[in-house]
């Protein structure tokens, strides 16, 4: 692969990794968030790819490939499950549709997305020392995964529904992860193995708890859940 195919494949997957996690905050239907979020997952992957391919280290391939088949498949496929789980108590709940959007964020889709490209402007300054001590097309990309660990922790604080708060921890992990591929040209495979079986318990957990809340609640509203306790 030539040095100028690499940087703009490489850019590519960068700006769809981006877009994503801005998409997010755009979007209100939680199914179309976990759909967005499967993208990003594909973004992510093809970002390890093109590292290992360039690097020719296969290793890396393989963890990129293990990234798409989690982040992208696994991960979205048990988020659609509980999505699916609060579709089918409409007919038990009178809100039921709602359980399905995100209807009242704590900041509204113009200031979220105004807040995104703040956090944007804030990772590019703040990633610039970090460029300057080794200039490769990867530390060049590296603000993206730092702007995407900021948009992923702005969603997890920002939304109250619970199913929305775990795309925002997705997000965050995802931005933490493509940092470390950008930053160091990859991390070792039981490493990211070790990390990604977390991200899976935690997303099972997370799963479980959604449901239960539901349940016993008839909502996974978290603003609603911290009223009844009061």
């Amino acid at each position: 692969m030539s040095g100028g195919l690499y940087t703009q494949l490489l850019d590519l997957a960068c700006g769809a990794f981006l877009l994503a996690a801005v998409i997010v905050l755009w979007m209100r239907e939680l199914a179309s968030i976990v759909r967005v979020f499967a993208l990003q997952g594909i973004a992510l992957a093809a970002i390890a790819v093109l590292l290992g391919a360039h690097e020719e280290r296969w290793d890396l391939i393989a963890v990129g490939i293990g990234i798409g088949a989690l982040r992208a498949g696994v991960l979205p496929y048990l988020m659609r499950r509980a999505l699916a789980a609060l579709t089918q108590d409409r007919r038990r709940y009178a809100d039921g549709g709602a359980e399905t959007r995100e209807t009242q964020p704590l900041v509204n889709v113009a200031a979220s997305l105004l807040t995104a490209s703040l956090l944007t402007l804030l990772a590019y300054a703040v990633a610039r020392p970090l460029t300057a001590l080794h200039p490769t097309p990867a530390t060049h990309a590296l603000p993206v995964g730092l702007a995407v660990v900021l948009i992923g922790f702005f969603v997890l604080v920002t939304r109250r529904r619970a199913l929305a708060q775990v795309v925002g921890f997705l997000l965050l992990d995802n931005g933490i992860t493509a940092t470390a591929f950008l930053a160091t040209s990859g991390v070792p495979l039981i490493v990211e193995l070790g990390v990604s079986f977390d991200v899976l318990l935690a997303v099972l957990v997370l799963q479980i708890l959604t449901t239960r809340m539901r349940e016993a609640f008839g909502t996974t509203d978290i603003d609603d859940l911290r009223e009844l306790h009061d």
